[in-house]
């Protein structure tokens, strides 16, 4: 499985009600998330993409990964209070969403991939 890029249909249908993400988070997902704001032009961006396309088959069925290019969808970027890229989101089944911000190794990401699936 591959990265799947989200515009804001297909966020509201797969994350979650852009209307209720502050207020009330409710992750409409089947399996816990990770969402990775970036933009085409960053460098640390595409450094950490093809990281994220090997984690997608490695965590194919376990963990779904979305990747929300922020030029493109900036209403999606300003609910999350995007300021720098890359921005990740883990998300959990229940919970809130865990934020980091910057390129990680790949063994650092798996650790975080790892403690929201449990």
């Amino acid at each position: 499985m591959a990265t799947i890029h989200l515009t804001k249909g297909g966020f509201e249908r797969r994350v979650a009600d852009l209307n209720s993400i502050n207020n009330n988070w409710n992750f409409l997902g089947d399996r816990p998330a990770l969402i990775d704001f970036y933009a085409a032009w960053c460098g640390p961006c595409k450094a950490l993409s093809p990281i994220l396309e090997e984690l997608s088959e490695e965590y194919a069925g376990k963990v779904d990964i979305y990747k929300v290019n922020v030029d493109e969808e900036q209403q999606l970027a300003e609910a999350f209070g995007i300021r720098s890229i890359p921005t990740l989101y883990f998300i959990p089944m229940k919970g809130q969403p865990q934020r980091a911000m910057g390129a990680m190794p790949k063994e650092q990401l798996k650790k975080m991939l790892d403690s929201i699936i449990k």
